[in-house]
């Protein structure tokens, strides 16, 4: 099993529906340093492929995505610019 790595920053978007997850990413992805990770915690099952989408699109990088215990995801990205 590959390790977590302990994300810079948590974007909380657990009840919202898309586009507001990939929105809210967008808006906060240059608060991070170079190559931090941010998790973006969505329970809309269209963030679970929207958001890795928005990483091929935008040149960032899904490093994954992790069920939460209470339902939804905890998807990774990684700041690449």
């Amino acid at each position: 099993m590959t390790e977590v790595i302990q994300p810079s920053l948590t974007i909380d978007a657990l009840g919202k529906k898309c586009p507001i997850p990939i929105i809210m990413l967008a808006e906060q992805i240059n608060y991070v340093p170079l190559n931090a990770v941010i998790a973006v915690l969505a329970d809309d099952p269209a963030a679970f492929t929207d958001v890795p989408a928005w990483c091929r699109l935008k040149s960032h990088r899904h490093v994954g995505s992790y069920e939460l215990p209470q339902g939804g995801w905890s998807i990774h990205v990684r700041r690449n610019y």
